[in-house]
C-alpha cells in the first residue's frame, strides 16, 4: 500500500518531527515523521500518492522502497554513490540515502578534479580551439572538425565518465534530512529505465568544461554544453520531488564570451526527453538558470509519450523553458513563477508549447514586475496548445494565452485533446492566490524531515 501523500501531511507533520537517526545514532541512519492523521511515515519509503500526476498512473511510482538490507546504502562520496548505483541494467530495488554534499568532480580517492585534469593527455587547449575555429578563418557553414575538435570530444568524454551517474530501475535516491544533501557538478542519468524516485537533494554547479562551438546554431552561432543536473531519456514512472536546482556558485553572468557569444557551461536542470513518459515533478525549486526544463528533444518525437505533470514548484530567476514542451500531454498547475530578473537571469518566457504539445496550465501564480509584459510569459511555434484557467498575475486572474496571441504572429491554440484527471492536491481560488506564501516554505531540498 502506498504511504500517505507528502502534501496532505507536510504542514501538520512539521509540528512533531522525530528523527530516529538523531535520537539513536546521529543524522543519517533514517528519518521518521510522526503525523497525527497519517501515523508514522518513513521518508525513504514514501511512494507517490494515488492520482498525484502522470507518474501515479498504471503501476505507479515506488522507486526502491522494496529494497532489502543488502541494497540499502548511505553514501557521502562520489565513489560510494557509484558503487551503490551498481549496473544500470540491474533491476533489483535499491535505496540510496545521500548524506551531505557529493562532489562529482573528485576521483575515487576523493581528490578534487579540475577541467585541466580532464583535458590532460587529450591535446585539447581552449586557446588552440579558439584559434582553429575562429569564424573569421574557419567560416560559419560547418561544425568544427579536425584535431582540436577531436581533442575537445575526448576531454569531454573523460569528464562524462566521472560526473555522469547512471540510475537503474526501481531506485530511490533521497537526501538525508539535516545534512545539506545533494550533488554538485554531477548529472543523474535516468535512461531507458522504469520506476525511479529522486527527492530532497540540491543539484548545483553542473558544468561542462568543454562546450562545443556550433557556428550554425542561430544567426550568430552558439556554445553548447552537454550535461543536465537530472536527465530523463526514455525513462518511465519517475517522481522528482522536493529538490533544489541552481547554477550557483558559478552564475551565467560570470561566463566569458568567445566569438561574440556567451561561453555557456550549463545545459538543463531537469530535462525529460527521448519519449520519456509518466513523470511527476513536484515541489522543487528552480533558481538561477537559463534553459531549465526541456520536454521532448525534437519536434519529430513520436506521439503518445511525454506525459508529464508539473505542480507546486517554484521558478525564480529562470530565463526560459519552465518548461518548453513538445508533442506530449503536459499538466502544469499550482506553480509559482517569480519572473523578476535575478543575478542577471532575465526572462525570455516561462512556458513554451510547440510541436503540437497539448499543455494544460491552470491555477499557477506569476509575480511580474512592471517592466515585463504579460505577453512574454508564454511562447510557441504556432502548432502547440495551452488550455487551462485560473492563472494569476500579481494576484489577478489573467488570460495568458489571449495576451500572448494578441502580441504574436504564431498563435497558441486554446484547446487540447485530453482532460487531466490525476490532479491530487490541485488548489484553486483563494488557495492559489496564497501560492507565493505557501510554496516558500514547502518546496525544495531540506524541507522534508
Amino acid at each position: 500500500m502506498a504511504s500517505a501523500s507528502h502534501r496532505r501531511s507536510l504542514r501538520k507533520r512539521r509540528t512533531l518531527i522525530v528523527s530516529a537517526a538523531v535520537v539513536a545514532a546521529g543524522v543519517g541512519a533514517g528519518a521518521v515523521v510522526m503525523n497525527a492523521n497519517a501515523g508514522t511515515v518513513d521518508l525513504y519509503h514514501q511512494t507517490l500518492a494515488a492520482k498525484d500526476g502522470w507518474a501515479s498512473s498504471g503501476t505507479g511510482t515506488t522507486g526502491g522502497t522494496k529494497a532489502d538490507s543488502a541494497h540499502t546504502f548511505t553514501v557521502s562520496t562520489r565513489a560510494q554513490l557509484v558503487k551503490a548505483l551498481g549496473s544500470a541494467t540491474d533491476t533489483t530495488p535499491r535505496m540510496i540515502k545521500v548524506k551531505g554534499t557529493i562532489d562529482a568532480n573528485t576521483n575515487d580517492a576523493g581528490k578534487k578534479l579540475t577541467c585541466a585534469d580532464y583535458a590532460s593527455g587529450t591535446g585539447y587547449s581552449l586557446t588552440s580551439y579558439l584559434k582553429a575555429f575562429d569564424p573569421a578563418t574557419y567560416g560559419r557553414s560547418k561544425l568544427p572538425s579536425g584535431t582540436q575538435e577531436t581533442a575537445r570530444a575526448a576531454a569531454q568524454k573523460k569528464q562524462a565518465a566521472n560526473i555522469v551517474f547512471k540510475v537503474p530501475a526501481n531506485t530511490s535516491i533521497v537526501g538525508v534530512p539535516g545534512t545539506k544533501a545533494g550533488i554538485t557538478g554531477g548529472m543523474l542519468q535516468i535512461q531507458n529505465v522504469d520506476n525511479v524516485i529522486v527527492r530532497n537533494l540540491t543539484f548545483a554547479a553542473t558544468e561542462d568544461c568543454f562546450p562545443q562551438w556550433d557556428p550554425t546554431d542561430g544567426d550568430d552561432g552558439n556554445w553548447n554544453s552537454n550535461y543536465d543536473a537530472v536527465t530523463l531519456r526514455g525513462a518511465t514512472h519517475v517522481w522528482a520531488d522536493h529538490n533544489t536546482f541552481t547554477d550557483a556558485p558559478h552564475l551565467d553572468s560570470a561566463n566569458p564570451k568567445y566569438y561574440g557569444r556567451e561561453y555557456q557551461i550549463h545545459d538543463g536542470d531537469l530535462d525529460i526527453t527521448k519519449s520519456s513518459d509518466l513523470v511527476t515533478v513536484s515541489r522543487n525549486q528552480f533558481t538561477n538558470h537559463d534553459k531549465t526544463m526541456l520536454i521532448g528533444s525534437s519536434d519529430s518525437e513520436p506521439s503518445g509519450k511525454l506525459r508529464v505533470s508539473i505542480h507546486h514548484n517554484v521558478w525564480k530567476g529562470i530565463v526560459q523553458r519552465a518548461p518548453l514542451s513538445r508533442v506530449g500531454q503536459i499538466h502544469i498547475y499550482n506553480n509559482y513563477y517569480d519572473v523578476t530578473t535575478l543575478n542577471g537571469y532575465a526572462l525570455q518566457y516561462s512556458i513554451n508549447s510547440r510541436a503540437k504539445a497539448q499543455v494544460v496550465a491552470a491555477n499557477n501564480y506569476w509575480k511580474v514586475p512592471s517592466t515585463v509584459k504579460v505577453s512574454k510569459l508564454l511562447s510557441g511555434d504556432g502548432t502547440g496548445a495551452i488550455a487551462g484557467s485560473g492563472n494569476l498575475v500579481n494576484g489577478t486572474v489573467t488570460d495568458l494565452v489571449a495576451a500572448y496571441n494578441a502580441a504574436s504572429s504564431k498563435d497558441l491554440k486554446t484547446s487540447v485533446n485530453w482532460t487531466p484527471t490525476l490532479t491530487a492536491g490541485l488548489e484553486s481560488g483563494a488557495a492559489a492566490k496564497n501560492l507565493p506564501t505557501t510554496l516558500a516554505t514547502t518546496t525544495g531540498a531540506g524541507v522534508l524531515s
